[in-house]
């Protein structure tokens, strides 16, 4: 008789990874954790300066600078954050994602699938949520892509400010997804929220992105070459209606990730290296300086649970996204071959999940974008981001704290049975904290 076919192994996703994956991981980790930090100081200190001295915010936020000709790029500070510092963060989120896709997690079709479908379940229900309240009176159905995105920095700021003894797993369970959640962003603010588009400013834009491309796969160096090429490219996409942030993640996907024969590092890891401590330490606090400066008060507060459109911020951020990605990741689980990290328990995914209700600097982005003709209701629906990633926040770190203490009991057995280091003082392999 011949024998059963023996089932092909369930794939795990986010097992150990080889050390260099593990050592890029950590970089980029501790990069985003210190961003995260600082845009937890920076948006503080927005929302103290918009509430004490709000006639001093006004005037420094719509401050203009810059040319008004050839090209229109003379705006406001506020503007030139939203617009062009943010381009930086999506240039090194569109390297992540080739990363990810070419070498990472994402390569496998069998591993991407669980953190693919938390991250596509993760926008989908915050969005039908905000449909859902905003279809009644007085409801705007233009903000429902508000409470869709996760704001990575904010969230691995809380994870490091809580997690010290939670598995590294699960640090890069959340940067997994919010590679793939960031690509959902882009697209919705390329498809969504582009408008005025000029054809000729757009064509010569991508006719310098196809220049990009090309010089780079000849491999021809010098950031005096690359730099101004890609300057000129944003302001020809911000000028052709496309929001800018497109430019930058554009270029990013183009970067090679890929080392040629003799090359320590890929370009496009050098290159992330090299920025991401400017996009986290800089870029991502000065727009959260000029984004989050809203007015606090009773009143403003009330706003936000008695009308449709920040209600449904709220409840999307809240309720959708942990549902979504919590949901998403079970069900892809228990219905395919896909399976989690035996590192990790459903707790710890559930924890994070709420965590990644965090839609800080995205959420803030698309709120003005949404409602750029409507400066009164921009304010309340951005309170709103404020208020649901505030509650998020809180929630995950008890929820976090509880899971930590898990862990270090763990730990601390461990190291009462086996001494806490190796000869040499190494920390034993199977700890799995970074």
């Amino acid at each position: 008789m011949s024998s059963a076919p023996t089932p092909s192994p369930r794939r795990q996703f986010l097992a150990r990874l080889p050390l260099p994956e593990r050592a890029f991981l950590a970089d980029a980790l501790r990069a985003e954790t210190v961003g995260g930090i600082l845009l937890l100081i920076a948006a503080v200190a927005a929302l103290v300066w918009a509430n004490v001295w709000p006639g001093s915010y006004e005037t420094v936020s719509t401050f203009t600078v810059g040319p008004s000709s050839p090209i229109h790029l003379d705006l406001s500070l506020a503007d030139w954050a939203k617009d062009g510092l943010l381009s930086v963060f999506f240039f090194v989120a569109g390297i992540e994602l080739k990363r990810e896709l070419v070498v990472g997690e994402l390569r496998d079709p069998r591993a991407a699938l669980l953190p693919v479908a938390a991250a596509v379940c993760g926008v989908a229900l915050p969005a039908l949520i905000d449909v859902v309240v905003n279809t009644g009176p007085g409801g705007h159905l233009g903000g429902w892509a508000i409470p869709t995105a996760t704001d990575i920095a904010f969230a691995l700021g809380v994870l490091a400010v809580v997690g010290s003894h939670l598995p590294s797993a699960l640090r890069a369970f959340l940067l997994t997804l919010a590679v793939v959640d960031d690509l959902i962003a882009i697209l919705i603010i390329a498809v969504f929220y582009s408008h005025g588009v000029k054809l000729w400013a757009l064509g010569l834009s991508l006719l310098g992105l196809v220049l990009f491309y090309f010089l780079h796969r000849a491999r021809v160096h010098g950031w005096y070459i690359y730099v101004p090429l890609a300057l000129v490219i944003w302001a020809l996409m911000h000028e052709g209606g496309v929001h800018a942030t497109v430019a930058g993640v554009a270029m990013g996907l183009m970067l090679r990730v890929t080392k040629d024969p003799g090359e320590e590092h890929s370009p496009g890891e050098h290159i992330e290296h090299l920025v991401r401590p400017f996009s986290a330490g800089f870029c991502v606090p000065v727009f959260a300086l000029f984004a989050a400066g809203v007015s606090i008060s009773p009143h403003a507060l009330g706003q936000v649970f008695t009308e449709a459109a920040p209600l449904g911020v709220v409840l999307g951020l809240v309720v959708g996204k942990t549902l979504g990605v919590f949901g998403g990741s079970w069900l892809t689980a228990r219905f395919t071959r896909a399976e989690l990290n035996p590192e990790l328990a459903w707790a710890d995914l559930f924890s994070l999940s709420v965590l990644s209700g965090i839609g800080f600097t995205v959420s803030l982005l698309i709120a003005e974008l949404a409602f750029s003709g409507d400066p009164e209701l921009t304010e309340r629906v951005k309170a709103a981001v404020l208020v649901g990633s505030v509650i998020c926040a809180v929630l995950a770190t008890v929820l976090l704290r509880m899971r930590n203490r898990k862990y270090q009991r763990l730990c601390d057995e461990e190291d009462s049975d086996n001494g806490p280091f190796l000869p040499g003082g190494d920390v034993p392999s199977g700890s799995g904290m970074i």
